[in-house]
């Protein structure tokens, strides 16, 4: 029987392939995540000063608020509003939205009355970027709907003259995830490799892709900034819930992340049967480390059942027909090699050159500001 060594705080173990535990048995991620929520502690001082810097009176809207039909931007949708900002909310259809996430996102910006630009991706391009994502044998299955999904916020903003998007991205419910279950979002050149290798379409022509150009633009040029407000609340991922039931009739998802099909099939099929993770592990963890759940509270909902089986059945046949893969092909598929992001053109040493520029004087810190999502 094998010996599985875990953290004395959080729910992860050493089946997280680069874990590490202290003298206290209490590991790295639990660590990390301690020091960030330090470095992001705001008052409500700093709250008041961020709305007052946000509001432009003389515009017809303060901000966009990225909403996925999710709990998190649900929630901060629900909060820009209160704290009496005028948004847009953006929504990125990648075309795998739940009839929950449709719902939500319809019956929010009707109650609130706030405008909603949708920004519907190339279905084609996009089916052809995730199937290419599936024969490369990489991990992070989700880099294509996030990618795609913040580039949309930004070509909306720079579309309205908009300088300050708030996403649903927080520390309080996803503050961890092991890094070597993902890859950085911000790789656009890892992204364009992968489609080049593994799609006969070989150039990606109409989806939204974060090049380093394009990232120079919109945060040097249109000095757009991507702020995460939930960090300024004491975000309560069951209180929210309970107020957005409460108010607006908001309909709870099967999964966590179940707003979108894709990403719910990702999450709770892919990801434990053929890379051996139960994300479930990191997402509960981030709520031990906030203290809104407790280790044994957080023990008995992963013994659940990580995916109902009559969803499952039910994604697995709407994804492999919506992509046109055959069950030999998928089957084919989830018995690949595991391959590293790294196989692939990546933006990681441009970032390390970066960083080593960033040092130098007479302004290059402006004049390299391409993105903190490099």
């Amino acid at each position: 029987m094998n010996f599985i060594n875990q953290c004395e705080n959080c729910i992860l173990d050493n089946t997280v392939e680069d874990i590490s535990f202290n003298e206290k048995g209490v590991c790295n991620y639990c660590e990390g995540y301690h020091d960030r929520k330090s470095k992001h502690s705001y008052s409500k001082a700093d709250l008041k000063t961020l709305v007052q810097r946000v509001k432009k009176p003389d515009q017809k809207y303060d901000c966009i608020v990225g909403i996925s039909g999710g709990l998190d931007s649900s929630y901060l949708l629900h909060k820009a509003k209160q704290l009496g900002l005028n948004p847009l909310a953006v929504h990125c259809d990648s075309g795998w939205n739940s009839e929950t996430a449709s719902h939500n996102i319809e019956i929010l910006t009707k109650k609130l009355n706030v405008d909603l630009y949708t920004y519907v991706v190339d279905w084609e391009e996009f089916k052809s970027l995730q199937k290419a994502y599936l024969k490369a044998g990489v991990i992070d299955l989700e880099f294509p709907t996030d990618h795609v999904y913040l580039a949309a916020l930004f070509f909306a903003a720079d579309k309205y003259n908009i300088k300050t998007i708030f996403t649903g991205n927080n520390l309080w419910s996803e503050g961890i995830m092991p890094d070597c279950w993902i890859h950085n979002k911000g790789d656009s050149l890892n992204m364009t490799d992968i489609y080049k290798k593994q799609s006969k379409l070989k150039v990606l022509r109409h989806l939204p892709v974060l090049g380093l150009k394009r990232k120079f633009y919109y945060y040097n040029i249109c000095r757009i900034k991507n702020i995460f407000l939930l960090n300024y609340l004491n975000y309560d991922r069951s209180a929210a819930l309970k107020e957005l039931q409460d108010v607006y009739n908001w309909q709870q998802h099967v999964t966590k992340h179940g707003e979108t099909i894709y990403t719910r099939f990702y999450h709770r099929y892919i990801l434990p049967k053929r890379f051996n993770i139960d994300i479930r592990k990191a997402h509960l963890s981030s709520l031990i480390c906030c203290g809104q759940i407790t280790k044994d509270e957080a023990l008995n909902q992963l013994s659940q059942e990580i995916y109902p089986t009559e969803v499952m059945e039910a994604d697995k046949k709407y994804i492999l027909k919506k992509l046109d893969i055959t069950e030999a092909e998928f089957g084919s598929m989830m018995n690949m090699k595991r391959v590293s992001h790294t196989a692939y053109r990546s933006e990681t040493r441009l970032k390390i050159i970066y960083n080593r520029l960033r040092t130098l004087p007479l302004g290059f810190n402006y004049l390299l500001n391409i993105s903190n999502h490099c």
